[in-house]
């Protein structure tokens, strides 16, 4: 909170050091960047204080209600299929970035493919497919699924975790050049703008100095309905573990899935009733901070000196990546969709919920639900994706 607190404080300065600073580094990245640091110098664990967990589970849900209890649904829907085709493109990268990833490298460097049986490394690389385009949920299932040698599998979250961040922080920085990268794409941002104007009219319409019974009642509202999502996804999940002959392959018995799509759904829910009016109380402003803590703790689980500890496989997840983006930019270009679609689209498959609503936000809070309907959407074809994306990659590794 206090590194949050630094970054506010000095990002709001009109004059000295920190207006130069803040043009090359945007804020939303030094809130992932400090915590970051931070960690990687042992100021602070993330292991031991779990911070993480409690932000994805708690905090997460708390926002996605918050931020969409005054959206506007209309506004989301003109904003037209572009950000479905931006999210699919994205996904396509990801299917056969594998595949091409794998012959790349492995001209290069045969070596790190020597696995043989269930340490087979395109075995491992399926699961980094079910993460990058759904999320834990799909990851966990291609690791049943294929049965890739435990042992080995922290070398796969490594990689996932620093290819992604990696992307993550310049996304972040590319927010700050928003406008010259529409401009560049020839983008049409006009529905887009629209919605961000029709959202700002309504909170001025109701904003005022709350009380502090006010403020009691936003987050009674939040957390009581994030105590009611945890209940029912709890329900559901086991519900349908039971049904199924293995669950840690279906997506449907995750519980994070349910908590994400419950908590999003009571707050659209209630964006059509008198709660709407808690907008006028600060509830996307709530919304927010709950948002910028999970930013930061994000941030926590990147340790910049395990970047290179194992080259072949970092390589693998690089270049990978890099045709993902390629794909996209490609992709927006032709169809001259915003910079907003891309990164969204982008984080909806390589990052899921907690990633996506971070990244909309960070353009408006308003536009937080384009991430989170594009992330569920992402949970719902992570598993069918990541089977194909690791048939491709069996097929390159032979």
């Amino acid at each position: 909170m206090s590194a949050l607190a630094f970054v506010f404080y000095t990002s709001n300065l009109k004059e000295g050091f920190f207006v130069k600073f803040y043009k090359i580094f945007p804020p939303l990245l030094m809130c992932y960047l400090i915590p970051s640091l931070l960690s990687t110098f042992n100021v602070i664990s993330p292991e031991h204080s779990q911070l993480y967990t409690m932000a994805k589970n708690y905090l997460l849900p708390a926002s996605l209600i918050l931020m969409t209890i005054s959206v506007d649904m209309k506004g989301i829907v003109n904003l037209g299929s572009k950000s479905i085709i931006m999210f699919l493109s994205g996904t396509v990268g990801i299917i056969i970035g594998g595949p091409i990833a794998i012959l790349i490298v492995s001209a290069i460097s045969p070596e790190t493919f020597n696995g043989v049986g269930f340490q087979e490394v395109w075995r491992g690389l399926a699961t980094l497919a079910g993460s990058w385009i759904g999320g834990g949920a799909n990851q966990a299932a291609m690791l049943e699924i294929y049965q890739y040698d435990q042992s080995l599998y922290s070398g796969m979250v490594a990689v996932d975790i620093i290819v992604a961040n990696v992307w993550m922080a310049i996304l972040l920085m590319g927010i700050g050049k928003t406008k010259a990268i529409d401009k560049w794409l020839k983008a049409d941002v006009t529905a887009i703008e629209q919605l961000k104007e029709k959202v700002a009219a309504f909170q001025n319409s109701v904003t005022k100095n709350p009380s502090l019974t006010e403020l009691m009642i936003v987050l009674g509202v939040a957390f009581g309905i994030v105590g009611f999502s945890h209940f029912a996804a709890s329900t559901l999940s086991s519900t349908i573990s039971n049904m199924v002959d293995d669950p840690s392959t279906s997506v449907m018995s995750s519980k994070f899935f349910w908590l994400v799509l419950i908590a999003t759904t009571v707050g659209v829910i209630l964006s059509f009733t008198k709660a709407r009016q808690l907008e006028g109380y600060g509830a996307s402003k709530f919304g927010s901070v709950c948002i910028y803590i999970l930013v930061a703790t994000i941030g926590m689980k990147m340790d910049v000196t395990k970047t290179m500890d194992n080259p072949g496989l970092l390589a693998v997840g690089g270049v990978w990546m890099f045709i993902h983006v390629v794909i996209m930019i490609v992709t927006a270009k032709i169809i001259r969709a915003p910079f907003f679609f891309l990164a969204v689209g982008s984080k909806a498959n390589v990052g899921g919920a907690a990633s996506a609503p971070v990244i909309a936000s960070a353009f408006h809070p308003s536009l937080a639900p384009v991430g989170v309907l594009l992330a569920v959407l992402g949970y719902a074809l992570g598993t069918y994706g990541a089977m194909f994306c690791a048939y491709l990659m069996q097929i390159a590794s032979q």
